[in-house]
């Protein structure tokens, strides 16, 4: 069974690294349990374009970085150790806290805040990219975590 404060201390640290871009950004949602950065451009499908977010888990802690999705060349120069920790073309997930990925993933996340800044960058993303899988599943987690709050209550 996974140790839930060594949980909280790997959230609150992941939510650290995003806490830089608070000022050019967004916060779409703050708890105990998720945190989610948008940025201030608002896509084709009117919604805001999502920069990354942590989510606490029961089995771990997922960093997403929307900008590596977008600009998988900010990949190249990932470590192995990183990679590993890597699932689907966003997300990072880990069980505890290791400064040395945090350090990497912070890295990663200021060349990501970069991009996204860009307006021509931006104007340039495809269509889909507003719709991918990382929004699709921040969308899930919002109407879980209502459902959720209905039948607790």
């Amino acid at each position: 069974m996974p140790n839930k404060t060594g949980f909280n201390q790997v959230f609150a640290r992941l939510k650290s690294i995003l806490q830089p871009y608070v000022k050019k950004m967004d916060v779409a949602q703050d708890s105990q349990t998720y945190y989610l950065l948008n940025t201030r451009y608002v896509m084709k499908n009117k919604r805001p374009l999502c920069f990354g977010g942590v989510r606490l888990g029961k089995a771990y802690v997922s960093f997403y970085l929307m900008s590596v999705y977008a600009c998988p060349d900010l990949l190249k120069s990932m470590s192995p150790e990183l990679k590993k920790r890597m699932q689907g073309k966003s997300c990072f997930n880990f069980k505890e806290a290791d400064e040395k990925l945090f350090k990497e993933l912070a890295q990663l996340t200021r060349a990501g805040a970069a991009r996204f800044s860009d307006g021509k960058f931006i104007d340039g993303l495809p269509p889909n990219i507003a719709g991918t899988n990382f929004l699709s599943r921040c969308r899930y987690l919002r109407r879980h975590r209502r459902s959720r709050r209905r039948r607790c209550s």
